[in-house]
């Protein structure tokens, strides 16, 4: 179940007789690498106490609507931002007829109104509760909504009937819940990624770098694996788990980044700089320890390789995405470089003070984005870093299937030309 790997998933437990299925569920999604952190409704906690999914989910479980606990009371809001997907298993015909009716009487209604995440749903009841015709409209509903239905099965049921209604075993709820976030929007191509800082070398001990964390780069790779693609991640130092079926490149300095980059862009289709490489580097490289002797040292620098710049040059046809830090004007400096160097698309995100949601975005785990594009814009709402690279990988496939690969090739040499 390699796609629920660092997946936030959200498990409503709801009022069946079916909620102790929901224990071995929270153990599965676990074993394959979700985070999970379940609502129960006043009905499941009639069935399983609510200590028996705190033990296994390792967090407390949510009953309330308004939490005291949380930010502002409004727990809900922040559960909605923090899940990936809404998995409802088991869901009563109660519990489908408040979702389809959009009722936020309790936690769980409200979550999934306020969350703009999938909702997929594992019905469990009985065969003539999943029969009814009010049970069925509610069904059709929620299905011409975009809801994932999971089931039911068939078979003998608690009551002693035997017929459809029966929630689906937990290997089949994580597999369909897996193909959620395997879209095929990349099949078949080769993406390059950059990610995390670069180290210029004072002296043996030294060097000039930056805050970068990697964690946005590493999260758009393992979003693009998720698309299809095949991923190919040059990083900086960082000190982040390789994303599955990702092949990593490990560089320390700028020049290390941009010589990794050519041996691998002549057959990518897509470029994504995220790493925050080194403008400068000493000209010179100390070959033994600075010595502290005067009050001040001072340290000659030069530009390093503008590596984005380079590959938009000499592989027009390359759709390139950069990326932009800034921590003023941050719309004229995106769109800036977006002209400049001739990008296809520029992401761009506040840091230091500008960033004060994030805490200076540095290390964080969550984010906001602004996405601009020759034609227009969009911005990214406040997210965990893996839903906004599943977001922001969602709008690249989106902008490269629009993408004249001939055409940019065309236009650059024209450019190059005027230049001349």
């Amino acid at each position: 179940m390699q796609y629920l790997s660092n997946k936030h998933v959200l498990l409503g437990v709801t009022g069946s007789i079916a909620a102790y299925k929901a224990a071995d569920l929270v153990r599965r999604l676990r074993e394959a690498g979700a985070e999970v952190r379940v609502v129960m409704t006043e009905g499941a906690k009639a069935f399983v106490t609510p200590l028996t999914f705190q033990a296994l989910s390792g967090t407390p479980v949510h009953d309330s609507l308004l939490d005291t606990e949380a930010e502002a009371a409004m727990g809900h809001i922040e559960l909605a931002r923090w899940a990936d997907v809404i998995l409802v298993a088991p869901a009563s015909a109660n519990s489908l007829a408040t979702l389809a009716q959009g009722r936020a009487d309790e936690l769980l209604g409200a979550l999934c109104l306020a969350a703009d995440v999938p909702l997929a749903i594992a019905p469990a009841m009985n065969r003539q509760m999943w029969a009814d015709a009010a049970t069925q409209e509610n069904v059709r509903v929620l299905a011409q909504r975009g809801v994932l239905f999971i089931g039911p099965d068939s078979g003998e049921q608690a009551c002693g009937d035997v017929g459809e209604g029966r929630m689906s075993d937990s290997e089949t709820i994580l597999q369909r819940l897996g193909e959620l976030f395997s879209t095929g929007s990349l099949a078949g191509q080769t993406v390059v990624i950059t990610a995390g800082p670069t180290r210029e070398a004072l002296d043996p001990v030294r060097y000039l770098s930056n805050r970068s964390s990697g964690k946005m780069g590493y999260a758009i790779a393992a979003a693009a694996v998720e698309a299809g693609a095949r991923v190919i991640l040059i990083s900086g130092p960082v000190s982040l788990a390789t994303p599955q079926r990702v092949s990593r490149v490990d560089v320390e300095s700028a020049a290390e980044m941009e010589e990794a980059v050519k041996a691998h862009i002549e057959n990518a289709a897509i470029f994504i700089a995220t790493a925050a490489v080194a403008d400068y580097r000493p000209v010179l490289q100390q070959q033994q320890k600075i010595k502290k002797h005067e009050a001040r040292l001072t340290i000659e620098l030069e530009k390093t390789t503008d590596i984005l710049a380079m590959v938009k040059a000499q592989y027009a046809s390359t759709f390139c995405v950069g990326f932009a830090a800034e921590t003023h004007e941050l719309e004229q400096y995106a769109l800036g470089k977006l002209e400049k160097k001739r990008l296809d698309m520029v992401v761009a995100n506040r840091v230091g003070p500008a960033a004060e949601k994030t805490a200076g975005t540095f290390n964080s785990d969550s984010n906001e984005l602004h996405v601009y594009w020759k034609e227009g814009g969009l911005k990214l709402e406040l997210a965990s870093k893996n839903k906004l690279a599943r977001q922001l990988i969602a709008l690249v496939a989106q902008r490269f299937s629009l993408f004249d690969a001939t055409a940019a090739k065309d236009n650059n040499v024209i450019a190059m030309n005027k230049i001349k």
